[in-house]
């Protein structure tokens, strides 16, 4: 396909179908029966072990592997999903490198840990092709709204279901899941997972989804805690920081948003993008979003960030991850400029000691960071996030709040699940009056 007339530089169509798939196939199989027994054999099985301290879910690990090696992965997938009710997506794209991983021992006397993640995936898979083993507690009477359909949203609404609680789980998106439906790269997680995983989750009954549905348009807080017994708020972070530069000769747009387009295209040969992309950003959606744009086909992909690498949040695995995709990194350098050339555009840098250059851009993705959306003024903020004390409690009575919303956590999947799911805890002994 040519590039569009509208907007020099951006292709579609460039890369087979074939290639495509290859591109976007599951960076990380899953490991065979065989191969989770070889990979459990290697644990230690350590007592107080610091992968289990180190998970923010607090999945007893060690138990879990040795489930597996003792035959028995459903068991091991009732060990991870009754802390994780959402494991299957967080050992696909959990930076477990940075987290259980990292804290192995076998990491650390060998340098090649455990691999936690994949033998956590080979559980959870299990279960998931099969009924899920929680069930309902009996029926309470007590009715709680869950606004976002993401990571916590989902983790609460569940747990709040297995304790007898008739949960409506409101979203303002067409399709539940979030950050892992909408925000997660393409080759992450393939085949419809998130969806399939939702709807697993949401097979224990007693939760109501009502998508399209957005906090201060179609319903509103005030009318929510008049109408159900609490209130939990797991909206995410939905504005996004504007770069602060005019975009002449190049498209600008947020890298969230391109990341969401391939999430969402039924046929990424044609998903348009830029012959020469540069992404401003440091963290795994900057990663996210390069890799994916060479994979769609682009000539050139940099990746320029403000600071050192060490400080990018996006881990030396994901750092690796984009140079092995032939993504070029720059550190140490701002964006000061976008100006027209006749080719495409010129994204103007400038660094510390004064040095600027320039790099030929068709398409800008910027992945800067995000901001809260629209939330009513008599809920406390902090840091543009929701103020929270204890397990998600926020200054409103009746109502709390976890995730990517909130005040403190680390933005990852697997942060706002133990949020949401604590909260739900802390929902249910207010409601008994505990």
């Amino acid at each position: 396909m040519a590039p569009s007339p509208q907007t020099p530089g951006i292709v579609a169509g460039r890369l087979s179908p074939q290639v495509l798939g290859e591109n976007f196939a599951d960076i990380a199989p899953p490991l065979t029966p065989h191969e989770a027994l070889v990979a459990a054999d290697r644990c230690y099985f350590c007592y107080d072990a610091p992968c289990t301290a180190a998970c923010p879910t607090s999945i007893d690990v060690p138990l879990f592997i040795r489930q597996i090696q003792a035959g028995q992965p459903e068991a091991a997938a009732r060990t991870i999903l009754g802390q994780n009710i959402l494991g299957g997506m967080c050992a696909r794209v959990c930076p477990t490198e940075t987290l259980c991983e990292e804290a192995c021992v076998r990491e650390a006397a060998e340098g090649k840990p455990v691999e936690i993640g994949r033998l956590q995936r080979h559980a959870t898979d299990t279960a998931l092709s099969r009924p899920q083993p929680f069930q309902r507690a009996a029926p309470t009477g007590r009715r709680v709204a869950v606004v976002g359909a993401g990571p916590a949203g989902l983790a609460c609404a569940h747990r709040l279901a297995m304790l007898g609680h008739d949960v409506t789980l409101l979203d303002a998106r067409p399709k539940p899941g979030g950050l892992n439906e909408f925000g997660i790269a393409a080759y992450k997680s393939v085949d419809g997972f998130a969806q399939e995983e939702v709807a697993w989750l949401l097979g224990i009954g007693g939760i109501t989804l009502r998508s399209g549905e957005r906090l201060g348009e179609t319903v509103t807080l005030d009318g929510l805690r008049a109408a159900f017994d609490a209130v939990f708020l797991g909206i995410g972070l939905t504005g996004v920081r504007a770069l602060g530069l005019a975009a002449a000769g190049a498209r600008v747009r947020p890298a969230v948003e391109f990341i969401a387009e391939v999430r969402q295209a039924a046929d990424l040969d044609a998903v348009p993008v830029g012959r020469r992309v540069v992404v401003i950003g440091g963290g795994m959606t900057a990663v996210d979003a390069g890799v994916q744009a060479k994979k769609l086909g682009a000539d050139e992909v940099t990746i320029v960030y403000r600071r050192g690498r060490e400080h990018m949040s996006a881990s030396v695995y994901e750092q690796d991850l984009a140079a092995t995709n032939g993504v070029r990194l720059v550190t140490g350098a701002t964006p000061v400029g976008l100006r027209l050339n006749g080719s495409g555009g010129l994204v103007e840098f400038a660094r510390p000691d004064g040095e600027s250059f320039t790099i030929h851009a068709d398409e800008v993705l910027t992945a800067i960071g995000q901001t809260l959306g629209a939330v009513p003024g008599e809920i406390a903020l902090d840091g543009g996030k929701i103020v929270v004390t204890g397990p998600g409690r926020t200054s409103l009575a009746g109502v709390w709040a976890g995730g990517d919303c909130a005040s403190g956590g680390d933005d990852l999947t697997v942060t706002a699940v133990a949020e949401g799911r604590d909260a739900a805890l802390d929902i249910h002994a207010t409601l008994a009056g505990r």
